[in-house]
């Protein structure tokens, strides 16, 4: 606990100095020579996100038809057609009824089941904002502000929480968030929102009656721990990230390691998160890889091309992304492995 207090106080006295420097008087009266006013610019590129209030939604709109349209061709590969997700990606829709958006607070919560998105979500905010700066997960920020308010719609409408007709924007937005099966399912933490008074450093809220030891202890039920299928296999071509095995019954048992030394290549590289040995997954089984290049003389150096390059269109639409932390050794054996499917 005196860990997270000093790293608290040293996030605290960074922002300070962030402070700080951005005041060009008070910088020189304490720091002289040191700092000058943030420009408009510098400040635009730092004030990206929207708050649970709204506070810097931008204008726009989209209708839930257009949503459709964009989530068919941007996101349903990875989101399934009606949310439903694949085996690698989350579910976003199910599990909340009409009860639960009368209420705004979703029974499923209470029960042993998977989460989905809107299950949890409780600030609209919080789905426009990410999907606006981390979506397509292979071309973020590539949507425009109304195919984001389309998208948001089209999920909204999935879930049975806006009609066909509904046209979401920065006017309909919170009109919409008064329908989120979980939007009273937070508790506003009044010490965190108050800032005339003491920064809240002691960590009262988060710190009280934890366990003390050396041995991580998980709060997250047994029965939700792979809910979203297995952390240690998934990865992003953008930030990647990488997480315990949810598969194992206990975060303290590591998991065992495979037997086969490029197999064990493979998970830590997290080929293993889009293909299997057979049958398709999200990219294509690596038997059918091997009998594609079969019998070609350079199969070994062009599929290692490709390996380490990434691309999309000779498999489908969904793009493999770059493997440049391969290498070459690895690389040489990952290939000969897949061409020999697997053996």
């Amino acid at each position: 606990m005196s860990r997270c207090i000093e790293l608290a106080s040293a996030c605290l006295g960074a922002t300070a100095l962030c402070l700080t420097l951005a005041a060009p008087a008070a910088a020189q009266q304490s720091f002289p020579g040191i700092g000058r006013a943030a420009t408009p610019a510098e400040i635009a590129a730092w004030d990206i996100d929207v708050r649970p209030d709204f506070k810097g939604l931008p204008k726009g709109s989209g209708t839930v038809a257009r949503g459709q349209k964009v989530w068919d061709e941007k996101c349903a590969s990875c989101h399934g057609t009606f949310g439903e997700s694949n085996e690698v990606f989350p579910p976003i829709v199910g599990g909340t009824t009409a009860e639960d958006i009368q209420r705004g607070r979703v029974k499923a919560l209470t029960e042993p089941v998977g989460r989905t998105t809107l299950m949890k979500l409780s600030s609209l905010s919080a789905l426009w904002d990410y999907i606006n700066r981390a979506m397509p997960w292979d071309r973020p920020k590539s949507l425009s502000t109304d195919e984001v308010y389309a998208v948001v719609a089209y999920i909204l409408h999935l879930g049975d929480i806006l009609p066909g007709d509904f046209v979401l924007s920065d006017a309909t937005i919170r009109q919409a968030e008064q329908r989120l099966p979980n939007r009273n399912g937070k508790v506003k933490y009044e010490p965190l929102w108050n800032l005339k008074g003491k920064g809240d450093v002691t960590n009262v809220a988060c710190m009280k009656d934890c366990p003390v030891g050396a041995i991580l202890a998980s709060y997250l039920p047994d029965y939700a721990r792979d809910a979203h299928g297995n952390l240690a296999l998934q990865t992003r071509a953008v930030g990647p990230t990488r997480g315990v095995d949810t598969s194992a019954p206990s975060l303290n048992a590591p998991p065992p390691p495979p037997t086969d030394p490029a197999l064990a290549l493979a998970n830590r590289h997290s080929c293993m998160a889009c293909h299997r040995m057979e049958g398709k997954h999200v990219g294509p089984a690596f038997k059918d890889v091997a009998a594609r290049y079969a019998g070609k003389p350079d199969a070994a150096a062009v599929l290692a091309a490709k390996v380490k390059s990434g691309g999309a269109g000779n498999w489908g639409q969904i793009p493999m992304p770059p493997n440049t932390g391969l290498s070459d050794q690895d690389l040489a054996v990952l290939v000969k492995w897949i061409l020999s499917g697997g053996s």
